[in-house]
């Protein structure tokens, strides 16, 4: 499944038809279809948020939301873990992990799915 998020709205977005064909978003369906059955079980989709200017894999694990941001430019791809409320210091997101993109489609499927299932996020 996709979501779109602008303006606070979330919306489905409907295959082929209005759905965005961005590098990104090629890049993110890419990796989602080669995430294993684990992760696609904890609720796997793809977010597409101008808002917080991110196209990444949204996982709904047992501590709350986990994002796998893509890249954009030359920047590494990060593993944030979203908090549901802004803690003390006003975060609303912890970034657990970065990895560089040198790996291919396969590659950050794996090492989202160790990561996530090493640490206990997914049931």
């Amino acid at each position: 499944m996709e979501i779109q998020i602008s303006d606070g709205i979330v919306r489905r977005v409907r295959g082929g038809i209005d759905a965005p064909m961005t590098g990104l978003a090629i890049q993110a369906r890419t990796v989602a279809n080669l995430l294993p059955l684990l992760c696609q079980r904890a609720g796997a989709s793809i977010v597409h948020n101008s808002d917080a200017n991110y196209t990444g894999i949204r996982f709904d694990t047992k501590v709350g939301p986990v994002v796998l941001e893509m890249p954009t430019g030359d920047r590494p791809y990060r593993l944030v873990h979203e908090l549901p409320e802004p803690d003390a210091t006003g975060r609303s997101e912890v970034e657990m992990r970065r990895f560089p993109q040198i790996y291919k489609p396969a590659g950050v499927a794996h090492i989202t799915a160790e990561f996530l299932r090493t640490r206990g996020f997914l049931k």
